[in-house]
């Protein structure tokens, strides 16, 4: 997929880059701020987190401190961004439903994607996880689509909330696969799986690294995963398109700062953010929690991806009808 092909065609020119700038004259001389626009407990924040600790060690053990801005699928956070301070100093770890889908879902998101941001880094890709109670009466991908096409089923799925990937991957499986299913947003991730493995709803869309302990200790069953190949985390669970050809739907996580932050100051925390990446210990710590690790890329190449996948989503988002106020 694009992600794949952009991430192989900046490989060899990202190990030839120079060493990078020193860092700007001063900064960081305070903590830095990294709004992630979700929840605690989501994909984003675990690696928010991660990355955020490996940033600081890097900036000469600079504090980076996460702050976790949820809400309006992640509009809140992001706004907060785009119309903050423009000094480096908060900067946005945010994912590609709330970069590169709102925009599509949303008649006003409150920020413009491109215009508002400068690409610091692409962290990697993780697929989704269509996922449900162990009562639930279906065992695997294709028993659950039969109960989903039954006469009168009705079943609801819950959300990270509206305007995420995990809707609108169920609107797209709606829409696909010929099925029904209620859209039931809660406010992130983590109180939508909750109420799943509490049995108050018997289905989930969630991201692998927000669900890979559940499914490891058996308190949820992974069904398939939304991206165009199995994940080498759960090998044994096919993709959604093994039975919906063409379905695909994988989440990028990436670094922005606000338009408008000093050349100097950018450049340092791409360098910085690149050094980061680069480490074995970050890259361990993300493998585990089944993050596809991206390919060494350059600032222009991630702006590249996310141009593209403004104009994919949109596409996807007019024929799948789904839209938020």
């Amino acid at each position: 997929m694009k992600f794949r092909a952009l991430a192989l065609l900046s490989l060899a020119a990202a190990f030839v880059l120079p060493a990078g700038p020193a860092l700007a004259q001063g900064y960081p001389s305070r903590p830095v701020t990294l709004v992630v626009p979700q929840a605690a407990g989501g994909t984003n924040d675990i690696v928010g987190r991660l990355v955020g600790q490996k940033l600081g060690e890097v900036m000469n053990n600079a504090s980076v401190v996460v702050d976790n801005r949820p809400g309006a699928g992640g509009n809140i956070g992001t706004q907060l961004v785009a119309k903050g301070p423009k000094d480096g100093y908060t900067l946005l770890m945010t994912i590609s439903s709330s970069q590169a889908i709102n925009p599509a879902l949303y008649k006003n998101p409150g920020f413009d994607p491109e215009k508002d941001f400068k690409p610091v880094g692409l962290v990697g890709a993780v697929p989704n996880v269509l996922l449900v109670n162990p009562s639930f009466p279906a065992k695997n991908l294709a028993e659950f689509l039969k109960l989903a096409r039954a006469k009168g089923a009705n079943y609801q799925y819950a959300s990270a909330g509206n305007g995420t990937l995990n809707h609108l991957l169920g609107e797209m499986l709606n829409s696909m696969a010929g099925i029904s299913m209620q859209h039931v947003p809660y406010k992130g991730v983590a109180p939508a799986l909750n109420d799943v493995l509490g049995g108050q709803l018997p289905i989930v869309f969630a991201s692998l690294p927000s669900a890979l302990s559940h499914i490891k200790a058996g308190k949820l069953r992974a069904l398939a995963v939304s991206g165009e190949k199995r994940s080498p985390v759960l090998p044994d669970v096919p993709t959604i398109a093994e039975a919906v050809p063409g379905y695909n739907g994988t989440l990028w996580i990436g670094l922005f700062a606000p338009a408008g932050v000093p050349a100097d100051v950018l450049a340092t925390l791409q360098d910085a953010t690149r050094k980061a990446l680069a480490s074995k210990d970050l890259r361990d710590k993300l493998d585990q929690q089944g993050v596809e690790i991206a390919a060494p890329t350059t600032p222009e190449h991630f702006s590249a991806l996310l141009h593209d996948d403004l104009a994919k989503w949109a596409r996807i988002v007019k024929a799948s009808g789904a839209a938020v106020d």
